[in-house]
C-alpha cells in the first residue's frame, strides 16, 4: 500500500504532471506580460471612471444634508469630497449613473480576462520572498477580492437581486474604497513596467546580457488555438455584446430595443401617459387606495404653521410643466417625461418662505423602507423645474407613479423623487 502511495506521489511530482504552483502547469500560449498589460491599461482607465462616477452617485444623495439621506453614517473622512449636488443640467445624474452602471457591465469580460491572465501568479511559491513582495501579494489579495466583491454586488443590484448580508449602499461604498486603495497601490507598482512593455515589447535591460523575462508566459506552451490578438478581440467582442444588450436601459435611441439583459431594458412596461418604467408599486409598499382618495391632503409645515391642501386645491394653483427623466441608482432611466404640477418654491412661499427655504423634508405615505423620507437642498427647492407633480404626459398620475402627488427634481436620483407625498416640512433640516 505504501509503495502505491509513493508511486502516486512521484507521478504528481513528475514533470509530466506539474502542480499549479509550478509554471509548467499553466500551458496557454496566450498568457504573457504584453497581453496582461493591455488588459491592465483598459482596466486602469475604466475603473478610474467607475470610481469617480460612483463617488458622484453618492454625492447626489446629499448625505451630509440630513440623516434620512445618509446610508453610510460612519463614513468619517471618506466623505471629504461631498458637495452640494446641482440641479443642472437636468440629465446630470442620468448621465453619470448611466456611465457608471453601463461601464461596469462592459468591463466584466476585461476583468475576467485579466484575472485569468495572472492566475499563475496567485499560486506562485514561496508566498513572500521579501517584505516588499509580501506587501505586493497582500495588495493582490485585496485587489482581486475587492474587484470580485464590487463587480458581483454591483451586478446583483443591477439585476434587482438583493442577496446582500446588509444594505447595498454601505457595502458597495466601503468595498469601493478598499478595492480602489489596493488598485492604486497595484497601479503604482505595475504601471511603469506595463507602459515599458507596450512601448518597446520586453526590452533588454541596460547592461544586461539577456532580454527581460516574461514571467507570465508558459515555459512549455501548448499548441496555440488562438493568437493573443485574437484573444483580445474575443474580450472586446464580449464587451461590445454587453454594451449593446445593456446600455439601452440608461440611454435613449436604438439601444433601448436591444437592452435584453437588464430587468428594465427593452420596451416600456405599459402604454399611455403612465406607461414608462416603475420602481415600486403602490401595492408593493402597502398603500391602500383609501389613503390616496378624496380624503388625501398635503400638509405644508413652515413659519406660517401647518397648511393643508387637497388635490383639488393644488390643481387650482398655478400649474407649471417640466421635461425631466427618472434615473435610478440601479442604472435604468426613462426618457424625459412631461410633468405638470406646482413648483416647490411656490409651496415654500405658502409655508412662510417667500424667498425660498434652506431645504425641505419630504415624507411619503409609504410607511417603511429606505427613502420613504428624503431631504432636498435649497437649490433643489428653488429650481423652477422642481415640482410637486400632479400629472404626467397630459394625464393624472397613476397610483404606481405616485398619485395623488409626487416630487420631481432635476438631476436627482430616482429615490429622491418621492412618490405618494403626504407632508413637506420647509426650513432648517
Amino acid at each position: 500500500m505504501r509503495d502505491r502511495r509513493q508511486d502516486a506521489g512521484a507521478r504528481l511530482r513528475s514533470p509530466d504532471l506539474p502542480l499549479p504552483t509550478e509554471p509548467a502547469f499553466w500551458r496557454s500560449p496566450v498568457r504573457g506580460v504584453r497581453f496582461t498589460a493591455v488588459l491592465g491599461l483598459v482596466l486602469l482607465a475604466g475603473i478610474t471612471v467607475l470610481f469617480v462616477t460612483g463617488l458622484l452617485s453618492y454625492a447626489a444623495y446629499n448625505p451630509d444634508l440630513a440623516a434620512v439621506n445618509d446610508k453610510t453614517p460612519g463614513r468619517g473622512w471618506l466623505g471629504f469630497y461631498l458637495f452640494d449636488w446641482p440641479t443642472g443640467p437636468h440629465w446630470l445624474y442620468r448621465l453619470t449613473q448611466g456611465i457608471h452602471v453601463t461601464l461596469g457591465i462592459v468591463l466584466v469580460p476585461v476583468l475576467l480576462a485579466k484575472l485569468w491572465s495572472v492566475v499563475p501568479k496567485l499560486f506562485a511559491l514561496p508566498p513572500a520572498r521579501s517584505a516588499g513582495h509580501a506587501l505586493e501579494r497582500l495588495s493582490l489579495l485585496l485587489l482581486v477580492g475587492g474587484a470580485l466583491f464590487e463587480f458581483v454586488t454591483g451586478l446583483l443590484n443591477i439585476q434587482l437581486e438583493y442577496l446582500f448580508p446588509g444594505s447595498f449602499y454601505p457595502l458597495h461604498f466601503y468595498g469601493a474604497w478598499v478595492f480602489f486603495a489596493a488598485f492604486l497601490a497595484h497601479t503604482c507598482l505595475k504601471l511603469p513596467r506595463a507602459l515599458r512593455v507596450l512601448r518597446r515589447g520586453l526590452p533588454v535591460a541596460e547592461n544586461a546580457p539577456a532580454a527581460e523575462p516574461d514571467e507570465l508566459a508558459s515555459p512549455r506552451p501548448a499548441p496555440p488555438t488562438v493568437s493573443r490578438r485574437g484573444a483580445l478581440a474575443v474580450v472586446g467582442a464580449g464587451s461590445l455584446l454587453l454594451l449593446v444588450t445593456s446600455a439601452g436601459r440608461s440611454f435613449d435611441g436604438a439601444l433601448r430595443r436591444t437592452a435584453l439583459l437588464t430587468p428594465r431594458g427593452g420596451a416600456e412596461p405599459g402604454q399611455g401617459a403612465n406607461g414608462f418604467q416603475i420602481n415600486k408599486t403602490a401595492a408593493k409598499v402597502g398603500i391602500p387606495p383609501a389613503e390616496t382618495g378624496e380624503s388625501w391632503q398635503l400638509t405644508l409645515v413652515g413659519p406660517a404653521g401647518e397648511v393643508r391642501l387637497s388635490r383639488a386645491e393644488l390643481l387650482a394653483m398655478t400649474q407649471h410643466s417640466a421635461a425631466l427623466p427618472i434615473a435610478c441608482v440601479e442604472g435604468w432611466s426613462t426618457a424625459d417625461q412631461w410633468w405638470r404640477g406646482v413648483r416647490l418654491r411656490d409651496l415654500a412661499a405658502l409655508a412662510g418662505f417667500p424667498d425660498g427655504p434652506p431645504g425641505v423634508l419630504v415624507e411619503s405615505l409609504q410607511r417603511s423602507g429606505p427613502f420613504r423620507s428624503v431631504a432636498l437642498r435649497d437649490n433643489q427647492v428653488r429650481d423652477p423645474l422642481s415640482l410637486l407633480a400632479l400629472g404626467v404626459n397630459g394625464e393624472a398620475l397613476s397610483p404606481d407613479h405616485g398619485y395623488p402627488a409626487r416630487v420631481i427634481v432635476p438631476a436627482a436620483p430616482g429615490v429622491m423623487n418621492t412618490k405618494w407625498v403626504s407632508r413637506l416640512t420647509f426650513g432648517e433640516l
